[in-house]
C-alpha cells in the first residue's frame, strides 16, 4: 500500500526547496506542493513501500497503510528514528502494542570495508577479490 502525508502535520520541512521525504525516496515519488508547503506522493501505485520517507520525516507526518498480512484489519505501524536506533511500534487491532529497537548505520557512507589493504583485479579479470582462477572446464 503506498506512503501517504497527514496535511496537519507536514510543514514541509520549514520551507525548504527540497522536504526529507523528497531526498530519501528511491522512486522520486515525493514532491513538495509550494503552494501549500505540504509534501504528498505524487504517483501512489508506484510506491514500493520502502518506508524510508516515514523513517526520515522529522513530524512524523507520513505514513504506510500496511498490508493485511502484514498489518491485519486495522492496525499500524510506526518506526520513529533517534540520532542511533529506530523504534518500531506495532499496534495490533485488539490494541495490544509491541516495540522493537534497532540500531542504525554507525560507520560512515562509504567507510565500511571488510577487507582493508586488498584490491581487486582489473575490472576485465573475471574472478572476484576472494576467488582463485576458475578452472578450465573439461570436455
Amino acid at each position: 500500500m503506498p506512503s501517504y502525508v497527514d496535511p496537519a502535520k507536514c510543514d514541509g520541512c520549514k520551507g525548504g526547496d527540497k522536504t526529507a521525504c523528497m531526498y530519501i525516496c528511491p522512486n522520486d515519488l515525493m514532491v513538495l506542493n509550494v503552494e501549500e508547503m505540504k509534501a504528498y506522493n505524487q504517483e501512489p501505485d508506484a510506491c514500493w513501500e520502502c518506508y524510508s520517507c516515514v523513517k526520515i520525516c522529522p513530524q512524523g507526518a507520513i505514513f504506510v497503510r500496511g498490508y493485511d498480512d502484514f498489518v491485519p484489519m486495522g492496525g499500524q505501524v510506526h518506526p520513529m528514528r533517534s540520532s542511533d536506533s529506530i523504534m518500531w511500534t506495532v499496534k495490533f487491532r485488539n490494541g495490544n502494542m509491541k516495540r522493537f529497537k534497532f540500531p542504525i548505520r554507525t560507520t560512515a557512507e562509504g567507510a565500511a570495508n571488510a577487507y582493508p589493504g586488498q584490491k581487486g583485479a582489473s575490472l576485465d579479470y573475471e574472478c572476484l577479490l576472494l576467488e582463485k582462477d576458475l578452472p578450465t572446464p573439461k570436455c
